[in-house]
């Protein structure tokens, strides 16, 4: 994971006053590199004290070690995608709409990047085997989080797969209590905090239901619920209804849990999608 996708993604976990650094660097990750570590301090309202015990939360060994890695990081990505310096900040006023967009098209295709290049295969695999083996399958997500269910509830559906995409938490609740063996529950949650989602897994892992996560952080409620942990890696901007960058990588690995789960039977995948591609034909305007 990039240091700043580290940086985001902690600012749900960390201690009031270390997730106020991280906010701070993450909507402007320029200013390690522009300030010494007493400014960062002041700027954040804290002591230096805490600077450093924010680097150490987040895996820097300390404030220098910071600065190199996101030094080396803006430069890089600078590059990539032929920003200015200072490519990581967030969306200001004075960002013309071409900036704006830029920034988040780009944030959106490392998102795809750092999602797929972090991905456990062998949880992928073991995912993709509940799946393929399962007679039932639940899925769930509040918000934003709904649109990756609903996207992985309409491919499966092309292949003839039984996926039920849950509408609320009542109804997800009593689906889940009724769920046993041969039933996967997948539950959807870029902050890994949910309620909802949190009480859908729990409901379907105490009747011995295999359970998918499909969550931004290792160390959430939502990720510790459940047996397959699938994570993505995503810097999501302030400007944002619901999810933005976050569903570009659930979007991702929605598809990678796709092809996984069609290339197990492909001739009949092939077929089936043929075969619903034909029927849909005739209700589209030539």
């Amino acid at each position: 994971m990039s240091i700043q996708t580290t940086i985001a993604t902690a600012v749900e976990t960390l201690p009031p006053t270390l997730a106020r650094i991280a906010r701070t660097v993450r909507d402007n990750p320029s200013i390690v590199v522009d300030c010494t570590i007493n400014e960062l301090a002041a700027a954040c309202d804290t002591s230096v004290a805490s600077v450093v015990r924010f680097c150490r939360a987040i895996g820097a060994g300390g404030y220098a070690a910071l600065r190199v890695s996101l030094a080396t990081e803006l430069g890089r990505e600078s590059v990539q995608f032929k920003e200015p310096r200072g490519f990581g900040s967030e969306i200001s006023a004075g960002d013309s709409l071409r900036e704006a967009t830029s920034k988040i098209a780009a944030l959106e295709l490392l998102a795809i990047e750092e999602t797929i290049g972090n991905l456990d295969y062998d949880v992928l695999e073991s995912a993709i085997d509940a799946i393929d083996a399962s007679e039932r399958l639940l899925l769930f997500g509040i918000g934003a989080s709904r649109l990756a269910a609903d996207d992985l509830g309409h491919k499966l559906l092309r292949i003839g797969r039984s996926a039920i995409v849950l509408s609320d938490a009542h109804e997800a609740s009593a689906a889940a209590a009724l769920t046993a063996t041969r039933s996967v529950a997948i539950g959807f949650s870029h902050s890994g905090t949910a309620l909802e989602t949190l009480r859908f897994l729990q409901t379907a892992r105490a009747t011995g239901t295999a359970t998918i996560a499909i969550a931004g952080a290792a160390d959430s409620p939502i990720a510790r619920e459940a047996e397959h942990i699938l994570l993505t890696h995503a810097r999501e901007s302030r400007f944002r209804a619901g999810a933005m960058v976050s569903r570009i990588a659930q979007l991702a690995l929605v598809d990678a849990l796709f092809i996984g789960v069609a290339q197990r039977r492909h001739a009949h995948s092939v077929h089936a999608l043929q075969r619903t591609a034909d029927a849909t034909r005739p209700l589209r305007v030539e």
